[in-house]
């Protein structure tokens, strides 16, 4: 567990963030491997089905992810006031919510997962293998979350390193997983979801024996759990906002897969790689934004707002320094990536027309999410709520739907940069409006003791 109310605020983000950026770099690189391996041993029918499960998977865990981001600024903000017995209070409440809610979502996905592709007008030839996979993945979604749960709680404690161990040997495990089962076995699609479950099963079972070894405050003990309705309350009411966002973020992610589907085969398939390499070029940007919500949480905890301002200013200028080296990687070496996935002509250039397009505007992306970290990590979730779901649903879509009929798939891409020059705006106006600095929940202890009993 790390304090990050004292020390140099840029060295403090930096240090904690790398972890978190490391892991995730794992985490996608187990991705693009996937896609490489399914792309040139399946097929790019194959490749677009796993494109095309990834967004119904966020439409049914986004409720849940953004109440779990409500629950992880709780804990720290009370890590910060050091009020561990709320802290632990938070912790136990979190894990029982996610375990029912890890239930209910499987079934719900298992009865209706096909209707759901056919309600995206995915193409028949493709739905077949999208169901395989996505069914398999829900199977698994109990070890998922458990071990997403782990590394919140974590992080929400400012220890990002752990996490990042168990996620780098639950990547390499999966890259030899999918490598055999696909490769060597020959399972197709299944095998690549298979090792996905496989993976993560590990990841959250080496997770718990951690916790129960080393942290007394962090404990798995099925008699010792209870929920707590006053602490899980306050997290609903920063959370719920942040899993509504998720959630309308996620079906506007589908509204817009619709309109790419209706382009065949080859743009989804394109727009599968695509995303995958904006997904590993946007990682710096949203990695240190979830950095810098546990930093603002544990000092508005503390009452140090002055380490607040500094911590955004340093933020925003490290993430502009990795934001403008992606931008340049993805544009200069676009189509050779693309071709690691697919030798298709077609999908190559589609796919790079997009890196071309969007990759142009990482700046206005990290500025705005980077603007964001800053207010949820206030607990203030509402605001950046409305402005993502206004940049989406009142810009984003409607722009992608009339462009589309005029430029083609381009005017989809072409919806992504604008979107995001509004959310860009939006969130500096409010942050420095300084309404957000009062949302914050817990406050600094003044008793010297603050154990837990």
């Amino acid at each position: 567990m790390k304090d990050l109310t004292v020390g140099k605020e840029s060295k403090v983000i930096l240090l904690f963030a790398l972890p978190m950026l490391l892991g995730n770099v794992f985490q996608q690189l187990y991705n693009i491997v996937d896609s490489i391996i399914v792309g040139n041993y399946i097929g790019k029918e194959a490749l677009a089905a796993v494109g095309a499960s990834f967004p119904v998977i966020f439409v049914l865990i986004s409720l849940v992810v953004g109440v779990s981001m409500g629950s992880t600024i709780i804990i720290s903000q009370y890590f910060g006031a050091k009020d561990f017995k709320n802290v632990k209070k938070a912790i136990d409440s979190l894990l029982i919510f996610l375990f029912f809610s890890s239930i209910i979502i499987t079934i719900v996905g298992l009865l209706f997962s096909e209707d759901i592709f056919r309600l995206m007008q995915l193409p028949e030839t493709i739905i077949a293998d999208a169901v395989s996979y996505f069914n398999i993945i829900l199977y698994g979604l109990i070890l998922m979350f458990g071990f997403n749960a782990i590394s919140s709680i974590l992080r929400g404690l400012g220890d990002s390193k752990t996490p990042l161990y168990f996620l780098v040997i639950s990547t390499l495990l999966n890259i030899v997983l999918v490598i055999l089962f696909v490769k060597v076995f020959g399972w197709g699609i299944k095998g690549s979801a298979i090792a996905t479950v496989i993976a993560q099963g590990v990841a959250f079972f080496l997770g718990v024996i951690y916790l129960n070894r080393y942290h007394d405050i962090l404990k798995f003990s099925l008699t010792d759990i209870k929920f707590h309705k006053e602490i899980f309350s306050k997290s609903l009411k920063i959370g719920i906002p942040s899993g509504l966002q998720q959630t309308f973020v996620a079906l506007g992610m589908l509204a817009l897969l619709r309109f790419v589907n209706g382009f065949g085969t080859n743009t989804i398939a394109a727009y599968t790689v695509a995303g995958r390499i904006d997904s590993f070029a946007m990682l710096p940007a949203m990695n240190f934004s979830m950095a810098l919500s546990t930093f603002v949480g544990q000092n508005m905890g503390a009452g140090k707002l002055h380490r607040v301002r500094n911590g955004y200013r340093s933020t925003l200028l490290m993430t502009s320094i990795f934001s403008i080296v992606t931008t340049i990687v993805a544009i200069l070496f676009g189509s050779q990536i693309m071709s690691l996935f697919n030798q298709d002509p077609d999908v190559i250039h589609i796919g790079h027309t997009y890196l071309i397009i969007v990759c142009s505007f990482y700046v206005v992306f990290s500025t705005m999410f980077i603007t964001q970290g800053v207010i949820r990590g206030a607990g203030d979730t509402l605001i950046p709520m409305f402005i993502t779901l206004f940049s989406l649903w009142i810009l984003r879509i409607p722009i992608a739907y009339f462009l589309s009929k005029e430029y083609g798939s381009n005017g989809i891409w072409w919806s992504v940069p604008i979107a995001w020059g509004f959310g860009m705006i939006a969130s500096g106006l409010y942050y420095y409006s300084g309404r957000w600095k009062n949302k914050v929940v817990a406050r600094p202890v003044r008793n010297e003791s603050s154990e837990v009993e």
